[in-house]
């Protein structure tokens, strides 16, 4: 005579359908290589001033489109400039500070007076 099957806990399967890491961290180192270190470039004496005339014109409130350098590597943000310390040469996009020396291309895409 057959025996009944015991029913098998949700715990128990749900362990058959979970990932199989062999190789525990393999995943993580992988990702590290997939990091491509970008040196910072050096922006010509014009490029510098057409930088600086872009800065000049941003004001807090504005919509901003900027590249910048940070940890090997170039980021674009978007967003609405919320600081610009031209002291402490600092801006903040949202809640992202930028040294001024680290940026790379600056576009005003809205003035915060525009309709």
């Amino acid at each position: 005579m057959e025996r009944p099957k015991q029913k098998m806990s949700v715990e128990d399967r749900a362990k058959q359908f979970a990932p199989f890491a062999a190789l525990i961290g393999f995943e993580d180192e992988l990702r590290k290589k997939e990091h491509v270190v970008v040196p910072k470039i050096s922006l010509s004496e014009e490029a510098l001033e057409e930088l600086d005339k872009q800065m000049h014109l941003i004001d807090a409130g504005d919509m901003v489109k900027l590249v910048y350098y940070k940890r090997d590597e170039y980021i674009e943000v978007i967003g609405k400039v919320s600081i610009i310390e031209p002291t402490a040469r600092l801006i903040r996009v949202v809640n992202t500070a930028i040294e001024f020396d680290d940026i790379k291309s600056v576009e005003i895409l809205k003035k915060f007076y525009d309709k």
